[in-house]
């Protein structure tokens, strides 16, 4: 059920089946924006690490049961393969140090008491994020969510 908006467009994303092993990003799979941005992360990993998971997924309920639905596709989480959970800005700081293609990011986004300053930053592209898709897939409703 790991489908997403972008499926048709984009080969289907590694899912927990296919990398057992990964840490597991859980996004907002009905989300335009969101689902491009992790379509470019499973592009980027060319070490295989990750595995991609919607929220709107029930696994990602079972993943993190103490998290509610409107919680997880709120921002995206990274769980490391610890069990670990890495949300929003926190994400990005996982994935920086992950990617290669990121790790020009990991001096500035690990500068010492600036988390607080790109968790503001997260929330605020986060709540444009529909906007900034220029409204593709707001057909299905989805935009209304979060308007």
């Amino acid at each position: 059920m790991n489908t997403t908006l972008s499926d048709s467009v984009s080969p289907p994303l590694p899912t927990i089946a296919d990398r057992p092993h990964g840490a597991v990003v859980i996004y907002d799979g009905r989300c335009p924006f969101c689902c491009a941005q992790a379509a470019r992360l499973a592009r980027w990993d060319g070490r295989k690490r990750l595995a991609f998971l919607s929220a709107q997924d029930p696994l990602a309920s079972q993943r993190c049961p103490d998290l509610s639905p409107e919680q997880l596709a709120a921002q995206m989480y990274v769980v490391d393969r610890r069990g670990r959970r890495h949300g929003g800005a926190a994400a990005i700081r996982y994935l920086c140090r992950r990617l290669p293609r990121l790790w020009p990011l990991v001096p500035l986004i690990y500068l010492p008491g600036t988390l607080p300053l790109w968790q503001a930053i997260y929330r605020a592209v986060a709540a444009r994020r529909y906007r900034l898709a220029n409204g593709a897939g707001c057909e299905t409703g989805a935009c209304r969510i979060h308007r």
